[in-house]
């Protein structure tokens, strides 16, 4: 009580009685000791008391000792039983009910309750352009998207993470030293014109931009390799990660063995079991490895556990998200490293003397796609290209796909406000993807900005799809590509016809598919027929 109450900063929430919530019966008689306990040890930081308050007696006798009140259930309950369009009404009327007063909203406050309040579909493009102005100049927003939500106990960290980011950022040092380590990574990574690939789509020019090429076999290693030296410069000496399809994992765990940092690895259960050869890397490279149970057992329940674990030890312990997700700083920090996908690209373009006209990248949470697209985002000349994944298809119904952007919705998942999967509840939403590094609700915010303004533009592949992606490039070109790239292969072919010859897309082919050969040795009996392919012997 003594450690949460030192962390409280606005109020604390105090559970009236031992139960479940939602439940009626008196109040604990020895709740006003309580709170004056609670009071005493936090310094006056204001009470608020719930669990199981629904009438006006249980909120004057909660308001006669305590700062507020808190009402949850009941208001659900109301929502439930109200008919359709007139929830916000019957909880109006019960607030009325209980406090007796009414308060009367201002006209911009009112609009400001029903945008905020508004679905995906009602979200125009120029409502976000005109937030733009105002909003993006802020650290951490891209228009309407990014942010901060976390709760108390995270702030002191987030806030000494951002200053040491930015600090690093704005030292030509750190970059000094950054780069003092390309050849470790692997970098630069090259850039390949995929001459069958393109024959075969009979569009434009396919470029493939290796950094499936690079040190532990995918994109993974710059944004890990960038905030390790971060969190060495404050002091820290473990490291925490989660993964999905494992390449994060492997990259972080290499970083970690490099640099003598204990790391310990959360993974879904479902994705230990379908990703066991890079589990089997990450613990060679002497770390841990911590199957995740929960939920679904995949990506988003690793994020989860990996944050739960991190506010136990923020002293000593630094957290590697690996996706652009998660609260201010993260999404930033993450493409300023990936950032070098793109701008290599750039360069490289430029030195053979091609005009780049599109990039296409996978879209997972967001990590390769926002590092390759970024960096041409101000240039309006080129197109950006995301391809989500579509799982069994998109019409499959709840639960049978990842593609966030094309079938989700804006609202708050793991600190940060973008697009997830989430059903009319709010409650999130269970997804499917044939590769693990894939299967994610959500999304970097800085995509769903793009999106938003029509900056990019997202396709979905199929699990069939990727499937198909996978066997043409191993096929026409002799990679095998990892199942998260495979989708954007299936993407590049696609938008490579309707590009016409004479241009030149290049594609971010984020990772090496030698750890995917099992999964797809495993589905081709069933998606083999759907396109043709029999490797049986």
């Amino acid at each position: 009580m003594r450690t949460l109450c030192g962390m409280a900063d606005s109020f604390i929430y105090l559970v009236s009685r031992m139960g479940v919530t939602g439940t009626t019966g008196s109040l604990s008689p020895d709740l006003p000791a309580l709170i004056r306990r609670v009071k005493g040890l936090s310094g006056n930081v204001p009470v608020a008391v719930g669990f199981g308050i629904s009438t006006r007696q249980q909120y004057l006798a909660v308001t006669s000792v305590a700062d507020g009140a808190v009402i949850g259930s009941q208001v659900i309950t109301i929502l439930n039983d109200a008919p359709a369009g007139k929830g916000a009404q019957a909880v109006e009327e019960l607030c009325t009910k209980i406090t007796q007063r009414k308060v009367e909203m201002g006209a911009s406050a009112l609009e400001y309750l029903i945008s905020s309040a508004e679905t995906v579909d009602s979200v125009t493009t120029a409502s976000i352009a005109e937030d733009d102005a105002t909003v993006t100049d802020e650290p951490g927003r891209f228009g309407v998207f990014g942010g901060q939500y976390a709760p108390e106990a995270l702030r002191t960290c987030l806030a000494e993470l951002e200053a040491g980011f930015q600090a690093a950022r704005d030292n030509p040092t750190f970059w000094e030293e950054f780069r003092s380590y390309y050849p470790y990574m692997g970098r630069p990574s090259s850039l390949h014109f995929a001459e069958r690939l393109t024959a075969h789509a009979g569009g434009a020019n396919i470029w493939l931009k290796r950094e499936d090429l690079n040190h532990t076999g995918s994109h993974k290693i710059n944004n890990a390799l960038g905030q390790i030296l971060i969190a060495r410069r404050l002091g820290k000496t473990e490291i925490i990660a989660e993964t999905g399809a494992g390449q994060h994992g492997v990259a972080t765990a290499t970083v970690c063995a490099k640099f003598g940092l204990k790391c310990t690895i959360y993974m879904g259960a479902e994705d230990v079991r379908r990703q066991a050869l890079n589990v089997f890397r990450i613990r060679l490279l002497g770390a841990t490895v911590v199957p995740v149970e929960s939920g679904s057992r995949t990506l988003r329940d690793a994020v989860n556990e990996a944050f739960r674990a991190w506010i136990t030890r923020l002293d000593t312990t630094h957290y590697i998200i690996g996706s652009a997700i998660g609260p201010h700083p993260f999404p930033t920090m993450v493409r300023t490293f990936q950032g070098v996908i793109g701008n290599e690209t750039k360069a490289q373009m430029a030195d053979l003397g091609k005009k780049v006209d599109a990039v296409v990248a996978c879209v997972g949470g967001g990590s390769n796609a926002v590092g390759m697209l970024c960096p041409f985002s101000q240039d309006s000349s080129v197109q950006l290209f995301g391809v989500e994944a579509a799982g069994d298809g998109l019409d499959s119904g709840p639960g049978r796909h990842s593609a966030t952007l094309s079938g989700g919705s804006i609202g708050v998942l793991h600190g940060v406000r973008t697009y997830i999967l989430q059903d009319q509840h709010g409650q999130i939403e269970s997804t499917h993807s044939i590769s693990a590094g894939l299967d994610y609700p959500g999304v970097g915010p800085e995509l769903a900005y793009w999106k938003e303004c029509n900056r990019a533009k997202f396709l979905s592949a199929t699990d069939a799809q990727a499937l198909q992606g996978f066997r043409l490039l191993s096929e026409l070109e002799g990679i095998i590509p990892a199942l998260e790239t495979s989708h954007a292969v299936w993407g590049a072919l696609e938008i490579a016809k309707k590009l016409g010859p004479g241009s030149n897309l290049v594609l971010c082919l984020s990772g090496r598919g030698d750890k995917d050969v099992q999964t797809v040795a495993e589905v081709l009996p069933k998606l083999g027929e759907e396109i043709g392919w029999d490797l049986r012997f």
